[in-house]
């Protein structure tokens, strides 16, 4: 059963780790050089879809680290989950309220004056991708000590 948990750990903090980098490296370089009504669209349309993933995976990924975490007495199981509650604290209190006010713009224009947002989500995105690939490469290692 250890070996099962432990290479969904491995999987979900792999899709993570995939799908965080990704934006890291392809979606946010686009988003930085749009135009600001431009970005606001293409961040809308492309948060739409990533929120109804990646939540879901990065608990119930930590959820499995900390199953196995108990099983197994494995500190690097407890060490992946912490990470993965890391990428959650960064999203929810960082780049979730970005999200939410760029969503709150009307589609075309975006008032004078704008705080331009997309520096800090940025900084706050390479944060949180920074700890799960953390997670990863612990779910990767940890099951050698069981």
């Amino acid at each position: 059963m250890n070996t099962v948990l432990s290479t969904v750990a491995a999987a979900g903090s792999g899709l993570t780790a995939g799908v965080l980098l990704a934006v890291a490296v392809s979606l946010v370089p686009v988003f930085l050089s749009l135009p600001p009504a431009h970005y606001v669209r293409a961040h809308k349309v492309a948060g739409r879809y990533f929120d109804r993933f990646m939540p879901p995976t990065v608990v119930v990924t930590a959820l499995v680290d900390v199953v196995l975490a108990v099983r197994t007495g494995g500190v690097l199981f407890a060490a992946a989950a912490a990470a993965l509650v890391g990428v959650s604290v960064v999203s929810q209190f960082g780049n979730v309220p970005v999200n939410r006010a760029v969503r709150a713009l009307p589609d075309g224009s975006v008032p004078v004056g704008w705080p331009d947002p997309r520096q800090r989500w940025q900084r706050l995105h390479w944060c949180r991708t920074t700890f799960a690939l953390i997670a990863l490469v612990l779910n990767l290692v940890a099951p050698a000590s069981f």
